[in-house]
């Protein structure tokens, strides 16, 4: 956990009306207000009100901390590197698909609810930087329901392969349990070829033109 910690402690010199608590061996406490231009120097006021023999005695400072958390990134938000992309809508998913050429794409969708997705997504971030020319997407199901439901996402997590002119590839669903099926596609798709045409992309659904659909959650295995 990230912490920043600020401490309070005794100037040696003061400016301007100041109170400090010193702490001494007897476990007396004593409070001290100094006013500007009194004294230039703590060595100075401590001496003098406690009768200090630096030989013999010593002082103790009370330090006070205040630890403040700072805020972490949700899981969900964590990125494997600039070859993950994530989708917030239907104009930036057709983006990416048509900006990739004959890069292989691989496109989860996802719930931050869905706690398969969850147990999944280390393991995909890893792939993403064991793969830096493959194109990731992440298309968050809540954000793009219409776009999902169009492209038949039905449980989560759930992916799609695409591939330049060849279009859409593959898809299915995808546990933790069964994520060598993500290593077998990639291992099937991700091979050197020419393109011999434009980016298909999705195909012939229209995402463009989708209507929102009614409220429904995705399943997750």
């Amino acid at each position: 956990m990230a912490a920043i910690v600020r401490l309070s402690s005794l100037s040696t010199s003061f400016n301007c009306v100041q109170q400090t608590q010193f702490v001494c061996k007897n476990n007396s406490k004593k409070l001290l207000s100094v006013a500007s231009g009194s004294c230039s120097s703590s060595h100075f006021i401590v001496s003098s009100l406690f009768g200090v023999n630096h030989k013999k005695q010593s002082l103790q400072f009370k330090i006070q901390a205040t630890i403040t958390e700072t805020e972490q990134p949700k899981w969900w938000e964590k990125n494997a590197g600039p070859n993950m992309i994530d989708i917030h809508s239907t104009h930036e998913f057709l983006h990416a698909l048509s900006e990739a050429g004959d890069k292989l794409v691989i496109v989860e969708f996802y719930g931050t609810w869905c706690a398969s997705c969850r147990a999944l997504f280390p393991k995909l971030c890893r792939t993403a930087q064991e793969h830096p020319e493959i194109l990731f997407l992440k298309v968050n199901f809540d954000e793009n329901k219409p776009m999902c439901k169009n492209l038949n996402v039905k449980v989560l997590p759930y992916f799609h392969f695409y591939r330049g002119a060849d279009g859409q590839l593959e898809s299915f669903s995808c546990s933790l349990a069964k994520f060598q099926k993500i290593k077998d596609a990639i291992q099937k798709h991700n091979t050197d070829r020419c393109s011999i045409g434009p980016n298909i992309g999705v195909g012939d659904v229209n995402l463009e033109t989708v209507s929102a659909p009614k409220n429904k959650a995705a399943e997750s295995p």
